[in-house]
């Protein structure tokens, strides 16, 4: 599988990511250990995870893993701190809080150090240069590699980003995570040009619509799809409305034409984006990720890359568009 740079550093990465949200929770012991041997086997290297996924059992889970199944050296880990589940505050990116979770993610994990360290949302009640400072305190103390952010906006990004470039000694951040697909475009409004500018490579989350954009709900909500699980079924029901249908249309008929699936169409938009360094796929076993994996020979004809833009344009207008041009 072809590495990437994340954003303006010397970490390199596949360009596919592997997801775990689901692990230790939906994906069992037997179904994760197929995935990342599999993963692994194709050259993907980029494992992402965070502390409150599966309350913890997904680091668990791929720390197991790690020991013995698939050589440590081998991948580039990468997890998140700052979400908690308290309903009265669902984000604490305290510095006390961000480097006690760090220390329980690294024993969960088994290892001495994460390779990309993330702050999993944008705090409100902590001063940014307090989050700020323990990530540089991570580094500094060899318990994460590089770092990063997931979920902020535009104006957070270029002010934690520049933040950090502003003086010596300050850690440059390296990725931000968010959700990117064509049926959520969100992140081109300024995300994306703010990462651009900055050097922050972006590893988008959810790259197939929570798993709309394969198609598998045209018809039907399978029966053992996200779609029909109690808990994740509200995290799929926002793209199944008519809009999100006419995009899955587009995406089916460029899949017929260029006899491959949906899936492959809308992986390989997204991985080649400008900015984009690695989707970051779930797949609920080593049949599906295998499927995801098989994009890498796969490079969309500009013609095809157009429509689709077309097609699930979002709307951007003033003052992201010159006010003169509208």
């Amino acid at each position: 599988m072809e590495q990437r740079h994340l954003g303006r550093t010397g970490l390199r990465v596949s360009r596919i990511g592997l997801g775990t949200l689901t692990w230790g929770r939906d994906t069992d012991e037997h179904d994760a250990a197929d995935m990342l041997k599999t993963f692994w086997e194709a050259g993907g290297t980029l494992v992402d995870t965070a502390d409150v996924y599966g309350d913890g059992e997904a680091e668990y889970l791929l720390g197991r893993l790690m020991d013995g199944l698939v050589p440590r050296r081998d991948l580039v880990i990468s997890t998140k701190a700052g979400s908690v589940p308290d309903p009265e505050r669902r984000v604490d990116s305290s510095r006390g809080h961000l480097l006690a979770a760090l220390d329980a993610s690294l024993a969960r994990l088994g290892t001495d150090h994460v390779d990309l360290w993330q702050i999993h949302a944008f705090d409100p009640g902590t001063p940014l240069e307090e989050t700020l400072h323990a990530l540089d305190l991570a580094v500094g103390s060899g318990r994460a590699r590089y770092v990063g952010v997931a979920d902020f906006c535009g104006w957070q990004l270029a002010k934690a980003a520049t933040w950090q470039l502003a003086a010596p000694g300050r850690t440059p951040l390296a990725g931000t995570q968010l959700e990117y697909s064509l049926l959520q475009r969100g992140a081109e409004r300024e995300v994306l040009p703010a990462a651009l500018d900055l050097g922050v490579g972006l590893l988008p989350s959810s790259p197939l619509g929570r798993g709309v954009l394969t198609g598998k709900y045209r018809h039907t909500t399978p029966a053992d799809s996200r779609g029909a699980s109690e808990h994740l079924a509200p995290f799929v029901e926002p793209y199944l409305d008519d809009t999100a249908s006419h995009i899955v249309d587009a995406v089916t008929t460029a899949a017929d034409g260029l006899a491959v699936t949906p899936l492959q169409v809308a992986l390989a938009w997204v991985r080649d984006r400008p900015g984009v360094a690695a989707p970051v796929v779930g797949a609920r076993n080593a049949q599906q990720l295998t499927a995801a994996l098989s994009v890498e020979a796969l490079s969309l004809p500009d013609e095809i890359c157009r429509a689709l833009d077309d097609v699930s344009a979002p709307v951007h207008r003033y003052p992201d568009h010159d006010w003169s041009t509208l």
